[in-house]
C-alpha cells in the first residue's frame, strides 16, 4: 500500500507530526515559500499609461541572416493587454528551492494522497496553492491533493484535521497575493532610492513606506505652521447654589468670536463687568426656552 505524503513548512514539525500519524504517512517540509515573484523584474502586469503604446503580441521573431549563432533575447512583458490582466502577477519557483521541489514532486508521484499541512494563515494558504501548482503536472492529478489545518502540534489536533481534510481557500490565497503585489509595487520603486541614499540592501514595503509618508506629511505641516496669538475668556458663574461653574465665551451678539490680542480681550471683559450684576439665564438651544436663571 502506497503511503500518503504530508507537506509542512518546518522540518522540525515534520518529525513530530510523522510520529503522531504513523507508518502510513511520509511527512516532508517545504522550508517555507517555494514560489515567488521574479527577483530581477517587477513580475506584475501594469496598466498602460494614457497615450502609451500597447504591448505587441508574443510572436517569435524569425532569425535574420547571420544571426543563427546568437541566442534569442528573452522579452518580458510588463504592460497588460486588457483590463483583466492588470496587476496580474507572474510566479516562478524560487531558485534555491528547485531541489526541494524535485524531491517533493518525486514523493507526490508515488503517494496515494498528498496532504498540504502548511500553517493556517494566508501565507500558509499561498504556500499550499503554490505547492499544488508545482507538484501536479496535470489537472487530473489534483484530485489526490487535500488541505489540512491544525493550530497545535498535538496528536488529538492532528488526527482531527486529517479526519476532515478540505480544499485550499482561494480567498486567503488572493489576500496573500494582494499583499505580495502591493509590496512589490511599492518596494520595487522605493528600495533603489534607499540603496542610493541610505545603505545597500535595505528594502521598503507597503507598511514602512506609507508610515514614512505620514510622518513626512505631518512634519511638513508642523514646519509650515504659523503661530497666531489668541485669547480665551472664561467666567465663573453662580447658580445660586454651590459650586460655582466655569463658562467659556464662544459667541458675542450671536456670532462666533475670535479674540486675537489682549486689547480686544480687555474690552470684552470690561463690557461684561458692566453687567456683572445682571441675571444670567440657561436657554435650551433646540427649543429656545429658558431652563433656569
Amino acid at each position: 500500500m502506497a503511503r500518503s505524503l504530508v507537506i509542512v513548512e518546518s522540518p522540525a514539525k515534520a518529525k513530530t507530526i510523522n510520529k503522531y500519524l504513523g507508518r502510513n504517512y511520509t511527512v516532508k517540509a517545504s522550508y517555507g515559500h517555494v514560489m515567488d515573484l521574479p527577483r530581477k523584474t517587477i513580475g506584475i502586469l501594469l496598466p498602460a499609461q494614457p497615450g502609451a503604446e500597447k504591448p505587441k503580441s508574443k510572436r517569435k521573431k524569425k532569425a535574420k541572416a547571420g544571426e543563427e549563432g546568437k541566442p534569442a533575447k528573452k522579452v518580458i512583458q510588463t504592460i497588460a493587454n486588457t483590463p483583466e490582466e492588470e496587476f496580474e502577477p507572474t510566479y516562478e519557483v524560487i531558485p534555491g528551492k528547485m531541489k526541494v521541489i524535485g524531491e517533493l514532486r518525486k514523493a507526490a508521484e508515488s503517494a496515494e494522497n498528498v496532504y498540504l499541512a502548511t500553517d493556517p494563515d494566508r501565507e500558509g494558504e499561498a504556500i499550499s496553492a503554490h505547492l499544488l501548482e508545482a507538484l501536479s503536472k496535470k489537472k487530473s492529478d489534483r484530485g489526490k491533493f487535500y488541505r489540512v489545518m491544525f493550530n497545535e502540534i498535538t496528536q488529538k489536533a492532528i488526527r482531527a484535521a486529517f479526519e476532515k481534510p478540505g480544499a485550499i481557500d482561494a480567498h486567503l490565497v488572493d489576500a496573500q497575493q494582494a499583499r505580495r503585489v502591493l509590496d512589490r509595487l511599492v518596494g520595487y520603486k522605493v528600495s533603489p532610492v534607499l540603496w542610493d541614499k541610505v545603505r545597500r540592501g535595505l528594502s521598503a514595503g507597503r507598511v514602512q513606506t506609507v508610515a514614512l509618508r505620514l510622518i513626512v506629511e505631518r512634519e511638513l505641516e508642523i514646519r509650515a505652521f504659523l503661530p497666531v496669538e489668541y485669547w480665551s475668556i472664561h467666567a465663573m458663574l453662580d447658580a445660586g447654589q454651590p459650586p460655582l461653574f466655569e463658562a467659556k465665551l464662544f459667541k458675542r451678539k450671536g456670532e462666533d468670536i475670535a479674540v486675537q490680542n489682549q486689547e480686544a480681550a480687555d474690552a470684552i471683559v470690561a463690557a461684561a463687568a458692566a453687567i456683572a450684576a445682571a441675571v444670567w439665564s440657561v436657554v435650551n438651544n433646540k427649543t429656545g426656552k429658558t431652563i433656569g436663571s
